[in-house]
């Protein structure tokens, strides 16, 4: 670590903010907690849940819980507005200089988050945790599910040269360092952030750790048909700016 940056990480009042975008995960929020802040000992680390406006209570649940470990904030939004917009509304709320963005429906393992942050405090910029990576795999996907993924990904990789250097662009689960995406104007308009952070911000170097894609648990998948369909339209939009 150079003089200057380990001066500018201490000027910070955390090391790493987590931010969680929500919508009706009330039952997910007790084990995630537990999970994320026994993955979190030892860092100065903070909890960011970004709710937009969960009918079943989740914004509620999050803030009281919190109070049990003193490092949670909750930001209610008055209705949906998508995941990129929350990650990008968390980070303004976060206080320190790496911030990750994950799911709150547990198919993300918050036990990889401590090699994630190891990996930025080696130097790397972004840190994707890959499903397609060696030891990466996904669990409890059909057949037509799988190939969907890996058409959307090549299709990502073909459009877009800044992505070809992740193999899995369209994790929704990364670590990054907070000035690559605040010196960056970025207006995400679909629900994979990084693939935005990846064409206009082109971070280097970036590293990839291996997980286990889990089935979803509880609740249900947020992802609408409209975003699907919409996906191609926004690379060839990202693919332009390149």
């Amino acid at each position: 670590m150079e003089k200057g940056e380990a001066g500018e990480k201490a000027s910070w009042k955390k090391e790493l903010t987590i931010i969680i975008p929500t919508y009706n995960e009330a039952e997910n929020i007790p084990e995630l907690l537990e999970r994320v802040e026994a993955s979190l000992k030892g860092l100065r680390a903070e909890i960011v849940f970004v709710d937009d406006s969960s009918p079943d209570g989740t914004a509620e649940l999050a803030e009281k819980l919190g109070e049990k470990y003193g490092n949670v904030k909750v930001l209610r939004r008055p209705c949906k507005m998508g995941l990129g917009s929350a990650v990008l509304d968390g980070i303004k709320l976060s206080e320190a200089c790496f911030v990750a963005v994950m799911d709150a429906d547990l198919q993300h393992p918050p036990e990889l988050l401590p090699e994630m942050y190891e990996k930025l405090k080696q130097g790397y910029v972004l840190v994707v945790a890959s499903r397609y990576v060696e030891g990466g795999r996904i669990d409890g996907w059909s057949f037509r599910r799988k190939l969907v993924s890996k058409c959307a990904t090549k299709l990502a990789h073909l459009l877009l040269p800044s992505a070809r250097k992740v193999k899995d662009p369209l994790s929704g689960f990364f670590m990054i360092r907070r000035n690559i995406v605040e010196n960056n104007l970025l207006n995400p308009r679909g629900f994979k952030i990084l693939l935005e952070i990846l064409a206009k911000a082109n971070p280097y170097p970036v590293a990839e750790v291996p997980y286990t894609f889990k089935p979803r648990r509880k609740c249900r998948s947020k992802l609408s048909l409209r975003e699907i369909a919409s996906y191609p339209i926004l690379l060839l939009r990202y693919a332009l700016r390149e």
